[in-house]
């Protein structure tokens, strides 16, 4: 439970759901949200009903960089302002993060990286979250369009690149586990991550639906999903194999590579029809998912929008390579144009077994000659030096 509102300013009806699914639904992971602020009153409850998943927003461990950020809390019967705000949530915060932790609650922290007010806080925050026991740490871009009306977006505040989101991400290596495939979704919504499915579950809709929950078919499916995550691991160890015995060039040369995908690990879309490409940074080690990037879609009405392919280059300019399922030759000769080898011989294969495959390849045609390797994009931000300006990433 992620909404609406914070799922502890009401704990009653937050805690009767938790407790009706654990009754009938006993084998589904339960989980909440939170900003913190009134987490360690509850976390008897949250122990009580077997959540053994929280996320807590956490953006800031500084009262004064949390001032610029929360105008106001409202504690104690009284709305509090400024830096006596921030400092009451951020103890509440680290307070709650603790006792999940003692508790044996996994915990995850949820950051929003706002340009020029905590990119280059947000490595002390990962440290701080680490310290207390967070298993994971996930840095999520500002959605600050004016049309959302949030403070931020009415003020002018932009969101960061992808490419600076990457730099504070790569900053924080080394500190808590970082989340990178998080898919950024409304709290009113209903479904998967980019298939709201609201209109399927109206409360009229919800009265006529006889809801059968079957145990062994969820437990069939489980067990597909796993013989699938044990072939693609089975399939990374092979390219993995085969990549150690790769003398090529530059033992530590790494590159971004965007994948066309849609789903079950493996590079299995249409470039046309795309409309986010999963990106991942390929050294002769590991194929690492670093994030994905929205696209404008290619491909409408059965025919390409060739003015769409400026926007999808710009957004993969960092990447030497896009790896598809199937390319047109417009896109193909614009992307090569560019810098960017469209790559379709790896199609239904996995994602990493293809990625690091098509990057031996890669290596060898440098070390034959065939090739001249260039960076691409901003060479300091493709480097890991993270400078948490704007002009960063210009």
């Amino acid at each position: 439970i992620a909404a609406p509102g914070d799922s502890l300013a009401n704990p009653k009806k937050t805690f009767d759901t938790m407790r009706m699914l654990h009754e009938q639904a006993p084998d589904i992971k339960l989980c909440l949200s939170t900003n913190g602020l009134a987490l360690p009153d509850l976390v008897d409850e949250i122990c009580k009903y077997n959540i053994d998943h929280v996320t807590i927003t956490i953006n800031m461990v500084d009262p004064e960089v949390g001032a610029k950020i929360y105008p106001w809390i409202f504690w104690d019967h009284r709305r509090v302002t400024g830096v006596e705000a921030a400092r009451i949530l951020h103890e509440r915060q680290m307070l709650g993060l603790e006792m999940l932790t003692a508790r044996g609650v996994l915990t995850k922290i949820n950051s929003v990286l706002i340009p020029g007010i905590n990119d280059e806080h947000l490595i002390e925050v990962n440290r701080e979250v680490k310290k207390r026991g967070a298993f994971l740490h996930n840095i999520m871009p500002l959605i600050s369009e004016a049309e959302h009306g949030t403070v931020f977006g009415l003020t002018g505040q932009r969101g960061p690149t992808a490419q600076e989101l990457k730099a504070v991400q790569d900053a924080c290596m080394g500190g808590a586990n970082l989340m990178r495939h998080c898919r950024q979704c409304r709290a009113d919504a209903v479904g998967l991550l980019g298939e709201d499915r609201s209109e399927e579950f109206t409360l009229d809709k919800i009265e006529e639906m006889e809801v059968v929950y079957d145990l062994d078919k969820r437990k069939a499916y489980q067990d597909k999903v796993e013989a699938e995550r044990q072939a693609q691991v089975a399939a990374k160890a092979d390219a993995l194999a085969a990549a150690a015995n790769d003398d090529g060039v530059d033992p530590d040369m790494k590159v971004l590579v965007a994948v066309a995908t849609e789903g079950h690990g493996k590079v299995n879309q249409h470039f046309g029809h795309a409309t986010e490409f999963q990106i991942f940074e390929v050294s002769k080690a590991q194929a690492l998912f670093v994030g994905h990037r929205r696209v404008d879609l290619y491909c409408q009405g059965g025919y390409g929008e060739d003015e769409q392919l400026p926007s999808i280059v710009k957004a993969i300019n960092d990447c030497h390579a896009v790896l598809v399922a199937k390319i047109g030759a417009c896109p193909r000769d614009e992307l090569s144009a560019a810098g960017i080898e469209p790559v379709d011989q790896y199609a239904h294969e996995f994602i990493e077994k293809a990625a690091l495959s098509w990057f031996s390849g890669y290596r060898q045609r440098i070390a034959s000659g065939e090739l001249v390797h260039q960076p691409r994009g901003d060479a300091q931000i493709r480097q890991g030096a993270f400078t948490g300006t704007a002009e960063a990433a210009a």
